[in-house]
């Protein structure tokens, strides 16, 4: 987009800044825009993103190149050329004498029942049209299947149709410039490449990933595999349905395990986020009120503490967000709640709730939440971010949610790190069933209201369908006892952490019998007023012990929110406390003096090393201390690829390309 509408833009943006040493640094940029900040004034709910289909399109590019992307394109072409000069040869129209890759062919009804039936003999799908059919080649494209195409039009392959592709739309400019696209196409070199990369990022692999409400657990082998096989990642999503029966199968075990683990009637696959999913959510509670009448209903009640996607997504819906207060113990304040309801009467459409809360408690008067709404006419919207704490031992359904969403790359097991795949199915009482997702290509099995039809809010039937397979596999072999485990020990990881940090950094919020759910935010808000660290400070130094950092200020500016899953042994849990206590003990270090307020291991976080290697060391602390403050760093040591990041310049100075890759040398 040009420059005056980049703040307006949805999703992510990689922006380039500088670290404290002045060199390159890749960032996300412009935060203030996004959900978590701006809430209903955001320009987008988008939360997780498709980055691992963005990556893998990059790579493509990457490899490939300018001149192979090129001549890929030729090749397709001229293929597509080929194959229409033969159907003209036989004496068939083409619908346009103008393409690229796709023609299309008219025929009469007849014609194309027999074009198909000898296309489907042969082992290929063509697609019907009300003209006829149309065909679309790419690169994997062989002789062999163009001269099968070429038979099922009762053609011969002969010379290619010329003057196919319009001289206006011909590229004269250059494309890939960058030297990225133009040095690694070798099949070792791209490797090399691509584990450099690979290096930089802290993931599973290498530490413990602490992330308040994102749940980040492990993403086991035998439940990525199948992924890989090519009847599921190679299976076109408007493939006939005869055709994709396993799909089927699995797509219907998912639906009913979901229904089973929330007590919901009926579940859509389709929205291929939580934040798709929370719309598609509120979508199926707007045509409800709809249906019956009621469209002045437009009031979504929505607490202080919700996940900031949750205001973005109710006005993107249509609705107008009307905040309900907090108690001090960051539960929803019943009174304040009655107040509002009171307020908007019959004008009241729904209330967006997160159980366990945002805050990481059972709040203990949720049900009566949900009862003061449905009293009003409204609809309860379940968060489902906070799932990972309830499968197995409690139901969304039970507690007096009408529709939910639920994070299959959170609760089971999709990864999503960096920020996607997602996938963000919505389970829903019997009486929102007519109003889940549609498909106008394909029946996905939804009796939709025919006065208030939602329609789609994905391209696809159902989502990122072939990733599916992996929440099918968590769940199948995991088993019911399986899954309340898992929750079971969730909650037990976080309350071992709060427990254990207590006397360092207080928890903010706890529940009425003193425990948190899954998750736990430490206050670091006494620690700036005595020591003037900063919680920003803190979260870089845990760069240092090899750690990735919690979730910093939210919900609460000043603390960390603290997520360890299940997936966590009491080995590397004992180790993030480790860290936590000795950057606690840093911090001392500054209360009384010992250490100097600005020039110390936690300002200067993270270390990388350059700064470390350097032959003049500065600093009033050692290289030791500053990059291998454990024993475990001196044994398997992660190295940030740069120091702190300078966020205002990357705000102020926004690059949408990248620079040279000399400037990363």
């Amino acid at each position: 987009t040009k420059d005056e509408f980049k703040r307006l833009m949805p999703g992510r943006l990689i922006g380039v800044s500088k670290d404290a040493a002045g060199n390159p640094a890749l960032r996300l940029a412009l935060q203030t825009r996004e959900q978590h900040i701006r809430r209903e004034k955001a320009t987008s709910n988008i939360c997780t993103a498709q980055v691992l289909l963005a990556n893998i399109a990059g790579m493509y590019a990457v490899y490939h190149g300018p001149k192979g992307l090129t001549r890929i394109a030729t090749r397709v072409h001229e293929f597509t050329r080929r194959l229409a000069g033969a159907i003209k040869g036989a004496g068939k129209s083409l619908l346009s004498e103008e393409f690229f890759d796709t023609v299309s062919v008219k025929l009469s009804a007849a014609e194309r029942a027999a074009v198909l039936e000898k296309a489907a003999h042969r082992g290929i799908n063509l697609r019907p049209a009300e003209f006829g059919v149309s065909v679309t080649l790419d690169e994997a494209t062989t002789e062999e299947e163009l001269k099968l195409l070429c038979e099922v039009f009762g053609a011969k392959a002969g010379s290619a149709m010329a003057g196919a592709l319009p001289a206006a739309l011909k590229l004269s400019s250059t494309i890939l410039t960058h030297p990225v696209f133009n040095r690694y196409h070798s099949e070792t070199d791209f490797l090399r490449y691509v584990r450099r990369l690979e290096s930089r990022d802290l993931s599973l692999a290498t530490a413990m990933i602490p992330l308040g409400s994102c749940t980040m657990k492990l993403n086991a082998t035998s439940e990525m595999i199948p992924v890989t096989w090519p009847e599921v990642g190679s299976l076109h999503p408007f493939a006939p349905s005869e055709q994709a029966r396993g799909y089927h199968r699995l797509f219907a075990d998912l639906e009913q395990m979901l229904c089973a683990v929330t007590g919901f009637d009926a579940v859509s696959l389709q929205p291929n986020a939580g934040s798709q999913g929370e719309y598609a959510g509120l979508l199926s509670i707007r045509g409800y009120h709809d249906e019956r009448g009621d469209t002045e209903r437009r009031i979504c009640l929505i607490p202080k503490s919700a996940h900031g996607t949750n205001p973005a997504s109710a006005v993107m819906a249509g609705f107008k967000v009307v905040v309900v207060e907090c108690d001090d113990k960051g539960n929803i304040d019943i009174a304040d709640l009655r107040a509002k309801v009171a307020e908007h009467g019959n004008k009241v459409a729904c209330l967006m709730a997160t159980y366990p809360s945002t805050h990481g408690v059972f709040e203990a008067g949720i049900t009566e939440v949900c009862e003061i709404v449905h009293s009003a006419g409204g609809q309860v919207y379940m968060d489902g971010a906070n799932l990972n704490a309830l499968v197995g031992v409690c139901r969304p359904v039970d507690i007096g949610a009408d529709v939910c969403h639920i994070n299959l790359h959170k609760t089971f097991c999709i990864p999503h790190g960096g920020g996607g795949p997602g996938m963000g199915p919505i389970a829903v009482r019997k009486h929102l069933a007519p109003f889940l997702p549609t498909h106008p290509l394909v029946d996905n099995g939804v009796q939709a209201s025919s006065t208030a039809k939602v329609g789609p809010v994905s391209a696809a039937p159902w989502g990122s369908a072939s990733i599916l397979v992996i929440s099918w596999a968590y769940m199948v072999m995991m088993g019911s006892d399986g899954l309340r485990r898992a929750t079971e020990n969730a909650i037990l990881s976080a309350n071992y952490i709060s427990k254990r940090l207590e006397p360092h950094y207080p928890t903010l919020y706890r529940g009425t019998e003193g425990y948190v759910a899954h998750e736990c935010i430490l206050d670091l808000r006494e620690i700036k007023r005595t020591s003037g660290v900063e919680v920003e400070d803190v979260a870089k130094r845990l760069m240092d012990y090899g750690f990735h950092a919690p979730t910093v200020s939210f919900p609460v500016a000043g603390t960390l929110m603290v997520e360890p899953t299940e997936s966590e042994s009491k080995a590397e849990l004992d180790r993030f406390c480790d860290a936590m206590i000795a950057i606690r003990e840093e911090i001392r270090a500054i209360e009384e003096g010992r250490s100097d307020k600005l020039h110390n291991p936690l300002k200067n976080a993270p270390h990388t090393a350059l700064a470390v290697t350097v032959s003049e060391w500065t600093r009033p602390y050692s290289r030791e201390v500053a990059a291998f403050p454990t024993k475990f760093t001196r044994e398997a040591k992660f190295w940030p690829a740069v120091a702190r990041v300078d966020g205002n310049y990357g705000d102020r100075n926004l690059v949408c390309s990248c620079l040279p890759i000399d400037e990363y040398k």
